[in-house]
């Protein structure tokens, strides 16, 4: 059984759904959570308030009051490759996370994520994802190290003041001559079945991409792509309709049966580059991970 060394937490709803206890609240809160499980939890001391006091069986429904408990999977994979630090200042840190390993936990992942890795490695309890990448994309992600300016940060990516710029491989054919070629795609992307793949729906475009061929050889082609909104897995899906999927993609154009990662064989997306103005400093930043993806020479 692996235990996340960190709680989770949520904040109890405004509006009551209709329960008379917190534990109630779990219940219905996590469907796919036995009940008997949050019972358990509950009775081990397992989930606790802010001040650090226990929720028992009978504590009551209490509207905003935060609630932390400490996620459990019965086996947790152990990812071997390994993260490095890029840029850290007091404000924020830059790492490059490898394929196959989850910024954040969820799912089967409660230790084993980018940034357990990164709090444990520089002691910096209260550092925090600002933005996601796939557990299957390569990368540079940027975390915010200081509470006080955390939303600073924060406001560059929802106003997409962040350039990014990414690299991927796909498969062509032999008799394609895109190199040097430059595409731009725009189209509506909505939550398809199940609901963690997406799909291009008709109505008005939600996604904007631009994609370059920079190099091509021997049945396959190096990719610059730029993500000018941040669609989830938006690239993935962009490469697709432009009939090239990224190399060893399982989502799409058809979902893959479930089966273990492959590590010889990632998703050929990589997260290269990330440029900005820094809000505090008012200076330019870029920071790029020396990793490069390569075609088939």
């Amino acid at each position: 059984m692996a235990i996340s060394e960190r709680p989770s937490h949520l904040s109890l709803p405004q509006t009551n759904p209709g329960v008379t206890t917190v534990l109630a609240y779990l219940i219905i809160k996590f469907p796919l959570i036995d009940a008997h499980i949050w019972q358990q939890r509950v009775q081990n001391g397992k989930v606790h308030y802010h001040d650090g006091s226990l929720v028992t069986l009978q504590s009551l429904f209490q509207p905003q009051r935060r609630i932390y408990y400490y996620r459990e999977v019965e086996s947790e994979p152990v990812i071997p490759f390994k993260e490095d630090i890029i840029f850290h200042n007091q404000h924020i840190l830059v790492a490059y996370k490898p394929h196959f390993l989850p910024v954040t936990p969820g799912g089967i992942y409660v230790n084993e994520c980018l940034q357990n890795r990164l709090q444990a490695r520089t002691g910096i309890d209260k550092l925090q994802a600002l933005h996601r990448l796939d557990r299957v994309t390569a990368g540079l992600v940027i975390f915010s190290t200081n509470p006080d300016t955390r939303r600073d940060y924060h406001g560059l990516f929802q106003s997409r003041k962040i350039h990014k710029t990414y690299q991927a491989i796909a498969s062509i054919n032999k008799n394609d001559r895109i190199k040097g070629c430059q595409w731009e795609i725009k189209n509506r992307i909505v939550q398809g079945d199940p609901k963690f793949c997406m799909r291009v729906a008709q109505g008005d475009a939600n996604s904007h991409s631009v994609v370059r061929c920079l190099q091509q050889s021997n049945g396959q082609a190096l990719f610059e792509l730029n993500p000018i909104t941040g669609k989830t897995h938006q690239l993935r899906i962009h490469m697709h309709t432009l009939g090239w999927p990224i190399l060893n993609e399982r989502y799409y154009p058809k979902l893959q049966p479930l089966s273990k990662d492959d590590y010889s064989a990632p998703l050929q997306l990589l997260a290269k580059q990330l440029a900005f103005i820094d809000p505090i400093t008012q200076k330019p930043m870029t920071f790029s991970c020396e990793r490069n993806l390569s075609v088939c020479i």
